[in-house]
C-alpha cells in the first residue's frame, strides 16, 4: 500500500486543507454569535485567531464577514482589535459587506472605554467607501470634541482619511477650520502635532484651486504660530519636532533679531539623542543664517560637536546618515573640520559604506596641517583585508597629492604602493601617478625610476595598463625599455579587449617614435595596421588619422600628437556647484544620503517610467514604455567620408551597401597600399625635406603592404521583421535566462546627441528600422533602454540593453540572443540604425 500523501501527513496547523476548513470556521463563528455562556470569550478568540492568521498568509475568508461581525458584540478588547483589523482589510473590496459593520462600530464610538472609542473610530473612517461616507460625520464630529486625547488624536487623522474619500464632504462639514481651533487651543500636544500634519496637507492639495486655502496655508508660516509652535516644541514627541521643525526652515524672519531668538529656542534641540530632531534643527540654523556670513560660520563650530557625538554613539546606518550630512557640510566648510581629521578614521568593526564615506571626508579635509597624519593613516589602509577599502584609501592618498602644493611624503608613499606586490594595490597606484605627472610633471624623473621596474604583464586591469602605457608614450626619453616594452603590447593586440588600452597604444607608439623613431618604427607600424582594422569605431577612426596626419607632414603629427607638456592645473569636479547647492538647500533628506537632489530620483520626467537595476528581472516593465538609447560604437557614414580619399569613398559604396554598414576598413581596400607607397618620409630627426625621402612610408613602418589581400567578403545583411511582438513578461523572462552575446561600447554623433533631447524620435528612428522599443528610463545624462527585434525567415529573438550617457557621448550595448551567432550581425544592424540617427 502506497504511504499517504504528504499533506496528509503533515497537515499544516497553520492553514486550512480545503474550503471545508473555512466553512468549519464560519459555523462555529455562528454558534458563538449569540452565546452568553461562560468562557465563549476564549473560545471567540481561537477562532479570531484563526481567521487572522489564514488572511495574513493571503487565504480568502471573506465568506465569514457577517459572523465576525455578529461576534463582535463583546467588551473584550482583543476581541474588538482583531475584529477591526479583519473588517478594514475587507471592507474596502467588498463595499456591500462594509453596510454591516456601521452599526457595530458607530455603537463602539460611543463605548465608555476611550481605547474602544478610539479603535472604533479609526477602523470606521478606514472603511474608504465611498458610499458610507455621510456615517463618518457624526461619529468624527463627536471624536473631535471628546475628552479623552486619544480620540481626538484619532478623530483628527479620521479627518484627514475623509478628506482623501470625499474633499467636499469634508470641506463642507468645516473641519479644516475645527482642526485649526484644536491646533491652538488643545492642552494635548500629540492633537496638536496631527492637527498641524492634517492641515498642512489638506491646504496643499486645496490651494492649486482656492485662494482661502492660499491664505490659510500661508498663514501656518505666520510669526505668531511658528512662536507658538517653538515655544511648546519640548512637549511634542520626536516625529512632531521634526514637523515643526521643517516648518520653522520655510519661515521668513523679519530681521537678525528673529533669526537670533528662534536660534536661543532651539539651542537645545542639538542636544537630543535623537538624530532626526538634530538634523533637522541643523537645517534651521544653516538656512536662517546664510544670508549672514560671519554667523553662518559660528553656525557650523556650534552644530560639528552634536553631529560627531552622534556618529560615534549610533548605529552604523545611523552613523551612515549623519555621515552623509557632515560630509556635505566638510564640503563646504573643510576648515572647520581640519582639527577634527581624528573623527573620521575607520574603525576595523565599521561596515564598509561607513569606511567609504569617512575616506572621502579623510581628502576633503586635508590641508597643510594635517596632510601627514592622514596620508600616514590612510597607507596603514592600504593593506585592509577589504580589497575595496584598500582601493579607496589609495585613490584617497592620490587625491590629496593633487590638492596639495608640496607632495613630497606623499609622492615617496604612493610609490611605496608599487612595492607591496599586490596587483590591485599595483594597479590604482599606477592609475594615481600618471594623474600626479600629469599635475606636477617635475616628479616625473622619481616616479618613472619606479615605474620603469613594473612587468606589464603582471597590468591586467584597463585602467592601469592605459596609465602604464601613458608614461610609456609620455617619457619615452627616460625609459630605455619603453619601445620594446610597447612592442610586446602592440603584437598582443587581438588578445587586448579594452577599446580604452587600445586607443593608448596606439598614442604611446605614436609619441615613443616621434621620440625614439629607429626602436618605434616597426610597432608603429602593427599598431597602425592592427588599428585601422579594428572593429572598435573610436580605436579605427584613430589609427587612420595618426595614418592620415603622417601622411601629410610627419612634422605636424608631432605637433598634434605629442605636443610641449602642459601641467593640469585642476581636474574636473564630477558635480557641479549648482548641484551641490541644490543638495545642500535639501538638507536632512534622502538628496544627502543619494548625493543628488530629489528631482533626479523622484521627478518621472528624469527617473524613467520605472526603476532600472542591472538586471531586468527586477524591473517592472510596461508594453506602453519606450526607449531611446543610442549605440556607441557607430560606424558614421559622414564621419568617414572626412577620413578617407574619393578614390576611397567610391570603392566603399559598394561594401557599404552589401553589408548594411556605413564602416570598412580602409586596411582591406585596395587603395591602402597604392597610397602608402606615394609617401615617403624619414624619422622626426631627419632633414626638412622629408617628402623626398628614400623610405616608403609603408616601408619605414614596416606595413608590407605592398601587395594588399583581397577584401574579405561581407556577410548576408540580417534582415528583421518589422511587425515583430513580444510580450514584457516574456522579454523579462529571456533576458533572465539568456547569457550575454555581445558588449560593445561607441561612440555617439553629436546630431544624434541633440536629437535625444526629444527621445520619442529616436524610437521611431529605431522602429522604422525594425528594431522595438519595450522599456526605458533613467536621467540625463544618463539613459537606459531595452529593444527587441525578431529574424524575419524565423521566430529568433534579439534582446538589446542600451546605455547612453549624452555628456560623454558614449553608448554601450550589451545583446541577447536565441541565435547567438548571428549576435554580431545584429548588431551591426543596429549600430547602422543608429548611426543614422539625427541625420538629415
Amino acid at each position: 500500500m502506497p504511504p499517504p500523501a504528504a499533506s496528509s501527513r503533515y497537515p499544516s496547523p497553520s492553514q486550512p486543507s480545503g474550503k471545508s476548513e473555512v466553512t468549519d470556521l464560519k459555523s462555529q463563528l455562528r454558534q458563538l454569535a449569540g452565546s452568553r455562556a461562560p468562557g465563549v470569550d476564549d473560545s471567540k478568540r481561537d477562532l479570531f485567531k484563526k481567521v487572522i492568521s489564514y488572511m495574513t498568509i493571503g487565504i480568502d475568508v471573506s465568506s465569514v464577514f457577517g459572523e465576525m461581525v455578529m461576534c463582535s458584540a463583546t467588551s473584550d478588547i482583543v476581541l474588538k482589535k482583531m475584529c477591526y483589523l479583519y473588517v478594514g482589510n475587507y471592507a474596502k473590496g467588498n463595499p456591500d459587506l462594509s453596510l454591516l459593520t456601521i452599526n457595530f462600530l458607530q455603537r463602539d464610538c460611543k463605548d465608555e472605554d476611550p481605547m474602544i472609542r478610539g479603535l472604533a473610530l479609526r477602523s470606521l473612517c478606514s472603511l474608504r467607501v465611498p458610499n458610507l461616507v455621510e456615517y463618518l460625520l457624526g461619529p468624527l464630529g463627536s471624536g473631535l470634541k471628546d475628552n479623552n486625547s486619544y480620540v481626538r488624536t484619532i478623530a483628527v487623522t479620521g479627518v484627514l482619511k475623509l478628506y482623501h474619500i470625499s474633499a467636499s464632504t469634508c470641506i463642507d462639514a468645516e473641519f479644516p477650520a475645527t482642526l485649526k481651533s484644536l491646533m491652538l487651543h488643545d492642552s494635548d500636544a500629540q492633537v496638536v502635532a496631527n492637527c498641524l500634519a492634517a492641515l498642512q496637507e489638506i491646504w496643499s492639495l486645496e490651494a492649486s484651486h482656492s485662494e482661502e486655502a492660499c491664505r490659510e496655508k500661508e498663514s501656518l508660516l505666520s510669526k505668531p504660530l511658528i512662536y507658538y509652535f517653538l515655544n511648546r516644541i519640548k512637549e511634542f514627541n520626536e516625529w512632531a519636532q521634526c514637523l515643526i521643525l521643517e516648518l520653522a526652515v520655510k519661515y521668513v524672519p523679519s530681521d537678525s533679531n528673529d533669526i537670533f531668538d528662534i536660534m536661543n529656542l532651539l539651542e537645545d534641540r542639538l542636544q537630543h539623542a535623537n538624530g532626526a530632531v538634530v538634523l533637522a534643527t541643523v537645517k534651521v540654523f544653516l538656512q536662517l543664517t546664510l544670508s549672514m556670513t560671519d554667523v553662518h560660520q559660528q553656525v557650523y563650530e556650534r552644530i560639528k560637536s552634536p553631529l560627531l557625538t552622534l556618529v560615534s554613539s549610533g548605529s552604523p546606518e545611523q552613523s551612515y546618515a549623519i555621515l552623509s550630512h557632515l560630509h556635505l557640510l566638510v564640503v563646504r566648510a573643510p576648515f572647520i573640520f581640519a582639527s577634527d581629521y581624528k573623527h573620521f578614521y575607520c574603525q576595523y568593526n565599521e561596515p564598509s559604506y561607513v569606511k567609504k564615506l569617512k575616506l572621502e571626508m579623510l581628502t576633503a579635509i586635508a590641508n597643510e596641517s594635517n596632510t601627514y597624519e592622514i596620508v600616514t593613516e590612510l597607507c596603514e589602509y592600504a593593506a585592509n583585508v577589504d580589497i575595496e577599502i584598500a582601493r579607496e584609501s589609495i585613490r584617497a592618498v592620490g587625491k590629496i597629492a593633487l590638492q596639495q602644493y608640496d607632495v613630497n611624503a606623499i609622492v615617496d608613499r604612493l610609490l611605496q604602493f608599487l612595492e607591496m606586490e599586490k596587483d590591485y594595490v599595483t594597479a590604482e597606484t599606477l592609475v594615481l601617478v600618471k594623474d600626479l605627472l600629469r599635475k606636477h610633471p617635475q616628479w616625473s624623473h622619481d616616479c618613472i625610476s619606479v615605474v620603469g621596474g613594473i612587468s606589464s604583464k603582471n597590468i591586467q586591469e584597463p585602467k592601469a595598463k592605459a596609465a602604464l602605457i601613458w608614461m610609456l608614450g609620455e617619457y619615452a626619453q627616460d625609459m630605455s625599455d619603453a619601445p620594446y616594452i610597447l612592442e610586446n603590447l602592440i603584437e598582443n593586440w587581438e588578445e587586448e579587449h579594452s577599446a580604452d588600452v587600445r586607443l593608448h597604444l596606439l598614442t604611446a607608439a605614436m609619441k615613443c617614435f616621434f621620440k625614439r623613431a629607429p626602436e618605434t618604427q616597426k610597432a608603429l607600424g602593427i599598431a597602425l595596421a592592427a588599428g585601422i582594422a579594428d572593429f572598435h569605431q573610436d580605436v579605427h577612426d584613430r589609427a587612420l588619422f595618426y595614418y592620415r596626419v603622417l601622411q601629410h607632414d610627419v612634422h605636424v603629427a608631432e605637433r598634434v600628437v605629442s605636443p610641449p607638456q602642459q601641467a593640469v592645473s585642476a581636474f574636473a569636479d564630477t558635480q557641479s556647484s549648482e548641484i551641490k547647492d541644490r543638495i545642500f538647500d535639501e538638507f536632512n533628506s534622502l538628496s544627502v544620503i543619494y548625493q543628488k537632489p530629489s528631482y533626479m530620483f523622484t521627478d518621472k520626467e528624469h527617473r524613467g517610467p520605472f526603476e532600472f537595476s542591472e538586471e531586468l528581472g527586477s524591473t517592472s516593465i510596461t508594453p506602453e514604455v519606450s526607449s531611446d538609447i543610442v549605440p556607441a560604437q557607430q560606424f558614421e557614414a559622414n564621419d568617414k567620408d572626412l577620413l578617407l580619399s574619393t578614390d576611397e569613398k567610391d570603392d566603399n559604396k559598394g561594401l557599404s551597401s552589401n553589408n548594411g554598414s556605413a564602416y570598412t576598413a580602409p586596411y582591406e581596400s585596395s587603395n591602402i597600399s597604392s597610397q602608402m607607397q606615394e609617401l615617403a618620409i624619414s624619422g622626426p630627426a631627419a632633414s626638412a625635406t622629408t617628402t623626398q625621402s628614400s623610405f616608403d612610408f609603408d616601408d619605414l613602418l614596416g606595413l608590407g603592404l605592398s601587395a594588399a589581400p583581397a577584401p574579405t567578403p561581407s556577410p548576408p545583411l540580417l534582415k528583421l521583421n518589422p511587425r515583430a511582438s513580444l510580450d514584457p513578461r516574456a522579454f523579462q523572462q529571456k533576458w533572465r535566462q539568456l547569457p550575454i552575446s555581445l558588449t560593445q561600447e561607441y561612440s555617439v554623433n553629436p546630431q544624434g546627441i541633440a536629437a535625444l533631447t526629444v527621445p520619442q524620435s529616436l524610437i521611431k528612428h529605431m522602429q522604422s528600422h525594425s528594431i522595438h522599443c519595450i522599456a526605458s528610463g533613467g536621467q540625463s545624462p544618463n539613459f537606459k533602454f531595452f529593444f527587441f527585434a525578431q529574424k524575419e525567415a524565423e521566430p529568433s529573438d534579439y534582446l538589446t540593453e542600451c546605455i547612453i550617457n549624452s555628456s560623454s557621448a558614449k553608448a554601450q550595448i550589451k545583446v541577447k540572443a536565441d541565435d547567438q551567432s548571428t549576435s554580431q550581425a545584429f548588431a551591426t544592424v543596429f549600430e547602422t540604425a543608429l548611426s543614422k540617427f539625427g541625420m538629415p
